[in-house]
């Protein structure tokens, strides 16, 4: 969800979830995600990781990140900076995101219902996206396992970290902003730090709460050169909505970030 502060983003928790007995992972108990925006992070453990084990990242971004994870301090938790060891290589878990989110099943529900996607609108779909779906269907049932195998690896490299600590923060993206492509397909960066990346997410320090199915929240750090925007990822262990809820809340208060929505205005799109 979007949202342009932290307490907007508890209150449309708030409304969004809830207990379904259709739906065999839904949690039968209240959250109060507007009363962990004020809890304080006394106590708290934090680690701190400017390249979440695996990721070639700006410069700028680690400066600016790094400044941002400090704060908490200020907000009475401890900040560590921590080696996470990740199983695989960013260039591997980027190909396994793209393989997992190909959406097959959900072009497989449409076909159900007389809307064959791939046949009368493949024109309509990225390139990139309509490759990556036409892969999923020639995928062995063992090679699927296999990914499922590397997504529990990736799981457990998380768990590790919190054995010691409460949070993870990390950079939200690898890279600064990119323009906009003219036609509407807008890519990363192949490159970071003389390093390849898959332009499609490898410049994405998100996806591997994809796999692992950790809350995080990513809030903005603050500013690199040219007033670009730089964002902050705080992961929680599982379940532990309200405590990333407090941490994003406290660097909130810390370090506001309203002033910088001035910027985006003053861009032209």
């Amino acid at each position: 969800m979007l949202a342009r502060t932290v307490a907007d983003a508890a209150l449309g928790a708030s409304v969004l979830t809830g207990y379904d007995s259709r739906d065999p992972f839904a949690l039968d108990e209240a959250v109060d995600y507007l009363g962990a925006c004020g809890r304080s992070l006394d106590g708290v453990r934090i680690a701190y990781s400017a390249d979440f084990g695996m990721y070639p990242v700006d410069p700028q971004v680690a400066a600016v990140t790094a400044q941002a994870a400090a704060v908490f301090r200020d907000a009475g938790a401890t900040v560590d900076d921590v080696d996470i060891t990740m199983p695989y290589d960013q260039s591997e878990l980027a190909e396994l995101w793209c393989r997992m989110m190909s959406g097959v099943e959900v072009f497989e529900i449409f076909k159900s219902q007389g809307i064959d996607l791939l046949r009368d609108h493949a024109d309509e779909l990225p390139a990139e996206y309509r490759a990556h779906v036409e892969a999923s269907y020639r995928r062995s049932a063992v090679e699927t396992l296999r990914d499922q195998q590397m997504r529990s690896e990736v799981y457990d490299a998380i768990q590790d970290v919190f054995g010691d600590y409460d949070l993870i923060v990390t950079p939200t993206l690898a890279c600064l902003p990119v323009h906009n492509a003219a036609d509407g397909n807008t890519a990363g960066p192949s490159q970071i730090n003389g390093v390849e990346v898959n332009p499609l997410i490898g410049w994405c320090m998100t996806y591997p709460t994809n796999y692992s199915g950790h809350p995080a929240i990513s809030v903005p750090a603050g500013l690199a050169e040219g007033n670009l925007p730089v964002g902050l990822q705080i992961i929680g262990r599982r379940h532990d909505d309200p405590g990333v809820i407090a941490a994003a809340s406290a660097l909130e208060r810390l370090r506001p970030w309203r002033q910088d929505y001035a910027h985006c205005a003053t861009r032209a799109l």
